[in-house]
């Protein structure tokens, strides 16, 4: 039989360097690993999907489970497309999202006011936020708390980032709020001690990731 496969969507200004480590952790577990790559700061939500996508489907093997591990921005096109894009739900197995903003993140909600971080950050980051204009939040309308497969959410409460600290009213990592990367659908939630941006390295939570993938739920 097939192994299954897991395919890897990193965040917002990363590459696929940035889950590269990840990759071979998963790779040693006899999983099929695709590590997707799309120039994140290059468009809209919607465009980078788009991409994305076109790009992917190809890609996929005709048999077995097909898996997800995203990181931030990545969780959020792949809700996205999800909804867009025709993959028969009998091919889809789960998916772990880590440090999703899946309901938006406040940072981008005072950041977007500064000259030259919209255009710094690019199209995507500006439909993070938490007002009416945000693709999560719209997501979450659609969505109506289900989704086509098993949803694991990992959320970190360390901040390495002091200045963001202030936007923040409760535990965080430094990007997105505990309480912001929580989704009503999801199958299973955990907050570990980790920061936003290297999340993807920590040996607890590649653990907990590997055991949502194979039992649908964290350890």
């Amino acid at each position: 039989m097939s192994a299954d496969t897991v395919v890897l969507l990193h965040g917002l200004g990363r590459s696929p360097l940035a889950m590269r480590g990840l990759a071979r952790f998963l790779t040693r577990q006899e999983f099929t690993v695709i590590n997707m790559g799309y120039a994140s700061r290059s468009g809209s939500i919607a465009e980078l999907c788009q991409r994305l996508f076109h790009d992917l489907l190809p890609l996929l093997p005709t048999e077995g489970k097909l898996h997800f591990v995203t990181h931030s921005l990545g969780g959020i096109l792949l809700r996205y497309g999800l909804q867009h894009w025709s993959i028969p739900e009998a091919r889809l197995g789960r998916a772990v999202m880590l440090a999703p903003p899946s309901q938006g993140s406040e940072v981008v909600d005072v950041l977007r006011h500064i000259p030259f971080v919209p255009n710094i950050m690019g199209p995507a980051f500006l439909q993070l936020g938490t007002d009416e204009t945000s693709v999560p939040l719209q997501l979450l309308k659609r969505e109506q708390k289900q989704l086509p497969l098993d949803v694991g959410v990992i959320a970190g409460r360390t901040s390495y980032e002091p200045w963001f600290s202030p936007l923040f009213g409760e535990d965080n990592d430094g990007k997105v709020s505990v309480s912001r990367s929580r989704h009503p659908g999801m199958s299973d939630f955990r907050v570990l001690e980790v920061g936003h941006t290297f999340i993807m390295n920590d040996k607890r939570v590649r653990q907990h990731l590997l055991h949502f993938l194979r039992f649908g739920h964290f350890q």
